[in-house]
């Protein structure tokens, strides 16, 4: 099988996808294009196992080759190393829709590996790798049946626009992916500027046509070429075995899962499961194993079991109640801003940094040149949930978590530098874990901006709603718990005000689900997110009005471009001694913007006016107090300002004629002149004259000076005769 094509038009642009064109030795392959970017997805399954278990071991890496842009990677090191935070989350993305839909009990080692070969900057790669990656495995003998479509979606001009452009992009208030099978939505990643969910549901069924055609494609294709799929044996445990554990333990285990706590509610669960661990030969590993799968389903029936037809969560709550929500802003003296916000048993500590410019994130992948101001990064420790582990650096899910908390607040940072100049990081610390600690790093990062002053555009809140479904009956969750999201089908993260949503991320543990139980979802997030709106103010209602006294002061000035050069100075000698006496940070920008930061105030306005003695420009019209500072036999020079000289013709120092200008200046002397013109060069025309009263007549010092003149008085004296 090479060389057959799928070929869609989708936005007036084909999105072509060739099966095994390349990378013939993988399982299956598909070389996709869309515009002039080029994708090239491979898939690959073991067909044995050294050891059995329990969970499908998928692996999913994306590429982007700096090649496909025409770049050469930044830095000292120009071959391309470990995955950008960017590659996680696309990867991510690719992974998260294909998960659930891998046959139950295939639990054999498959790869994912996405490479990006072309970008044309217009068109985003990210819904490539999900198609590529669906049509990789259908098109292979991997046992996966269910072909997927993935689409974005913008808002443009108040229209919806699939697959929109990258400029289209940036003028959308929603950017927005969506992933689906025939049946239902499958995955939702989305940032907003508070779109309501009404609109967000239309967008979603709009894409839904497309994701459609795009299955329908893979389908037809399918059934020409005849593929066979690998048969593989499930690992079933054994009923009898299953059955006599369920009645010895499901008592006692309903009682231990219906504990309050989390902490006691583990600690009583695993004494169940130590009681029918422990008999058991350490050398029998393998009925260890299956043991712990049979308890591990028992448990997940009796937690699903208790919500569909009992009506009951294991912490007490109704199917709306949302968790006691305590918070605390301002704890921590030295930072910029802190806020301790807890929901139940989830505990995040978040503080902000108000950073300079020197601080910003620059950016060097393919498409983001440029810099960052505003970033949030999250970490997940060992003891937020009881465990014990090296602390290292952060892994794709503190990657993915950190990233959608980002992209929930980011809209209401301000983006006006002249406002509010300032680079921001948040740091999420989650201190405790139960459930939805990205959400909690919304609601406390927003707490920790206001405490630090920062003068947002929108108070922002976040919520996980969850799914328990069974044939055709299906209980929404507002608020999950861990062990709900565990042993759940849905984790639906919606962030946003009171106006609408800045972000979601839905994930599933099912094949997928109707647009009507979403709907539904969106709008139960909405109404908890309501309630937890109001519990932030209660606590901080708006932004404090100052920044923290330990944060830099940064200001801006424009300057004259012309006069960057003056304040550069040759070989950059004259910032350095400004920097060097102020201690403070200067940028200076090409146009003319530059900008001083320090944490203290005086350095920064000691800098200030440094820069603006050295730049200050004179006013025509303006009358200044100068001094002479050079004579001349055609004028004097008067300094009017600090390094600003301007010419006071000897025409213009008085109403009357002047034989020597030594006669009425002096070096040092301090004059009153008025500024008449600045020509193309600088050069500043100055006037005494114009200042003084108009009278013809000379002054009596002149008339005396002019008596004491030798050549005036051979003059009179010769006109007498």
């Amino acid at each position: 099988m090479s060389g057959e094509t799928i070929n869609l038009e989708i936005n007036n642009r084909t999105l072509s996808i060739e099966i095994s064109k390349i990378g013939r030795q993988a399982d299956g392959s598909a070389y996709l294009r869309y515009g002039d970017t080029i994708m090239f997805v491979s898939a690959t399954s073991k067909k044995e196992m050294k050891e059995p278990k329990p969970f499908l071991p998928l692996i999913v890496d994306y590429r982007e080759n700096t090649y496909a842009a025409g770049k050469i990677p930044g830095g000292f090191f120009k071959r391309q190393g470990r995955p950008s935070e960017r590659e996680i989350l696309v990867s991510r993305l690719i992974d998260r829709p294909i998960r659930s839909l891998f046959p139950d009990g295939y639990f054999f080692d498959t790869q994912i590996v996405a490479l990006l070969l072309s970008a044309d900057l217009e068109n985003e790669p990210d819904t490539l790798g999900i198609i590529g990656a669906s049509a990789a495995l259908y098109f292979s003998d991997i046992p996966f049946t269910t072909p997927i479509g993935a689409v974005k979606v913008g808002y443009v001009n108040n229209t919806f626009v699939i697959n929109p452009t990258v400029k289209q992009l940036e003028e959308s208030p929603l950017n927005m992916v969506v992933v689906g099978t025939e049946e239902g939505i499958v995955v939702i990643e989305a940032g907003a500027t508070e779109i309501e969910e009404e609109k967000i549901i239309e967008g979603i069924s709009l894409a839904q046509e497309t994701i459609l055609q795009i299955i329908k494609a893979q389908k037809d294709l399918y059934e020409k070429l005849q593929i066979k799929k690998r048969e593989f044996l499930v690992n079933e445990v054994d009923q009898k075995k299953f059955e006599k554990i369920d009645k010895e333990i499901s008592s006692g285990l309903k009682d231990a899962i219906q504990i309050r706590t989390k902490k006691d509610r583990e600690q009583a669960i695993q004494k169940i499961l130590d009681s029918l661990i422990d008999p058991i030969p350490e050398e029998n590993e393998d009925e260890i194993r299956e043991t712990r799968e049979i308890f591990f389903q028992v448990q997940k029936k009796i937690v699903r079991d208790l919500i569909i037809n009992q009506g009951k969560r294991i912490d007490g709550r109704s199917f709306e109640d949302i968790r006691p929500i305590s918070i605390e802003v301002g704890m921590l003296p030295r930072t910029h801003g802190s806020a301790l916000f807890t929901r139940g048993e989830t505990q995040c500590l978040a503080t902000v940094t108000l950073g300079t410019f020197e601080d910003v994130q620059r950016l060097d992948g393919i498409g983001e040149e440029g810099e960052k101001r505003f970033m949030l990064h999250y970490n997940f420790p060992p003891f937020s949930v009881g465990e014990v582990a090296f602390m290292r650096g952060p892994g794709r899910r503190e990657i993915g978590h950190g990233a959608l908390a980002e992209k929930s607040i980011l809209h209401s940072i301000p983006t006006d530098e002249e406002v509010f100049p300032y680079t921001i990081r948040i740091v999420s610390d989650i201190l405790e874990s139960n459930g939805s600690s990205s959400m909690a790093s919304v609601c406390g990062g927003v707490l920790s901006l206001m405490d630090a002053g920062v003068p947002l555009s929108m108070i922002i809140a976040g919520i996980a709603i969850g799914l328990v479904h069974e044939d055709d009956r299906y209980v929404l969750l507002t608020d999950i718990a861990g062990l709900e999201d565990h042993l759940g089908d849905m984790d639906l993260k919606v962030a946003g005000t009171e106006k609408g949503i800045t972000a979601i991320q839905m994930d599933l543990k099912i094949p997928s689900i109707p647009i009507q139980v979403l709907k539904e979802g969106l709008l139960k997030a909405k109404n908890a997110r309501m309630k937890v709106l109001v519990k932030m103010k209660e606590a901080l209602p708006e932004p404090r009005p100052d920044i923290s006294p330990y944060a830099p002061r940064i200001i801006n000035l424009m300057i004259n471009p012309e006069k960057v050069g003056e304040v550069i100075g040759p070989g950059g000698k004259i910032i350095k001694k400004i920097i060097a006496q102020t201690k403070t940070k200067i940028e200076i920008e090409e146009g003319g913007k530059i900008t001083i930061a320090s944490s203290d105030s005086e350095a920064v306005e000691k800098a200030k006016q440094m820069i603006r003695e050295i730049t200050v420009e004179a006013e025509v019209g303006k009358v200044y107090t100068g001094k002479i500072v050079r004579l001349e036999e055609y004028g004097g020079f008067v300094e009017i300002l600090p390094n600003l000289v301007g010419l006071l013709h000897i025409s213009e120092i008085a109403r009357h004629r002047i034989r020597d200008i030594r006669d009425v200046l002096k070096m040092g002397q301090t004059v009153r002149v008025k500024v008449l013109a600045i020509d193309e060069d600088n050069k500043i025309k100055l006037s005494k004259k114009v200042l003084e009263p108009n009278s013809n007549r000379p002054s009596e010092d002149y008339q005396n000076k002019q008596k004491k003149s030798p050549f005036d008085q051979n003059r009179y004296n010769k006109n007498k005769f």
